[in-house]
């Protein structure tokens, strides 16, 4: 199948709840109405997740609704002293109470328990902004904070929808928008966490969808400052079909720049290694130098999620649209490989 770029509005699912729309776009044009999904509901999955950091903390929010699984987890990483703290949250069948909203550009995802309370929400002018509340976060410690996250002007998104091989009534709508501007101040006991404005990025990744009884997703993206230009990427793949538009770009002062398939160069003993990617329409090659590396488990019943991720700093070439060529040191990102069952 070819690629498909959409530029007008498409639902994703017909009358019947089958999806019949697939391809890419540069600003979320897919319409997700969970209310015509007719398979079980636990295969309905909803996620978002934001990761922001300062030239010296990188810090990682999720949020996702998987049907009998709900999973919330918040990191906060030292980049300097390699340290870590991770506070996750395990709800059993949650089966839609976190109310995550249908679109990607309106509504908050707010959820409130008695040991945290979190708040995700859009504002007006594609602004986003983290609210976080945790009395005891990793050691007896308070998370406590807000960071708002501003695009560059005319900021695109790589947007795609995907079939799933062999699964007809299965698709995959994301979202990922890696260059907002971060600005705030996170709490974390008697550490505070400043996120300054040009030095301090964050990256948007939204998802919706039926997932198949079985997934491994591979994801890499940064964001920063290289040559006083405001750069980013985003790149993966997983079981899904690609064909109608793969999730690889690479973005300049927020505006895409399309890549075909891209490879992850996995160091096969040791992920700490330096990593390669390259790309099969020879417009990017980078090198991932990883300096941490985490990993998360969890289990509900028949449903597992398992995640190994590394961050690091990415440096190399893309060659952009306009066939200019663009060199880059040293932004900050991570790469990770995820597995579900259910």
């Amino acid at each position: 199948m070819a690629p498909i770029e959409t530029d007008t509005q498409r639902p994703i699912l017909d009358e019947t709840g089958k999806p019949v729309n697939f391809g890419w776009a540069r600003s979320p044009l897919f319409l997700y109405n969970k209310d015509l999904v007719h398979p079980p509901y636990g295969r309905i999955t909803e996620s978002e997740r934001y990761i922001i950091f300062s030239p010296t903390h990188l810090m990682i929010f999720d949020v996702m609704d998987g049907g009998c699984l709900g999973y919330i987890s918040i990191s906060v990483v030292s980049l300097k002293d390699k340290k870590r703290s991770t506070q996750p949250f395990t709800i059993p069948f949650p089966l839609g109470i976190f109310d995550l909203p249908s679109s990607s550009e309106t509504g908050s995802a707010r959820i409130q328990r008695k040991k945290f309370a979190i708040d995700f929400s859009a504002m007006e002018g594609g602004s986003r902004i983290i609210k976080v509340d945790i009395p005891r976060f990793g050691h007896h410690r308070r998370l406590r904070g807000e960071v708002v996250l501003s695009p560059p002007p005319g900021a695109e998104s790589m947007v795609t929808c995907s079939p799933w091989r062999r699964e007809k009534n299965a698709f995959w709508y994301t979202r990922r928008s890696p260059w907002y501007i971060a600005e705030g101040v996170m709490q974390f006991g008697s550490t505070e966490l400043v996120f300054l404005k040009d030095k301090a990025w964050g990256i948007f990744d939204w998802n919706r969808g039926v997932r198949p009884r079985g997934d491994i997703r591979l994801w890499a993206a940064a964001c920063g400052k290289s040559g006083g230009r405001q750069i980013g990427f985003n790149v993966g793949y997983s079981s899904a079909d690609s064909g109608p538009g793969t999730e690889n770009a690479f973005f300049a002062e927020g505006k895409l720049h399309k890549l075909d398939q891209v490879t992850f160069h996995i160091p096969p003993t040791d992920w700490l290694e330096p990593w390669r990617f390259t790309s099969n329409d020879k417009r990017l090659e980078m090198t991932f130098t990883p300096h941490q590396e985490r990993s998360d488990r969890n289990v509900m019943f028949f449903h597992t999620l398992t995640r190994r991720q590394v961050c690091g700093s990415f440096s190399g070439k893309v060659i952009l649209d306009d066939g200019a060529k663009l060199e880059f040191q040293d932004i900050t990102g991570f790469a990770e490989r995820r597995k579900t069952r259910f």
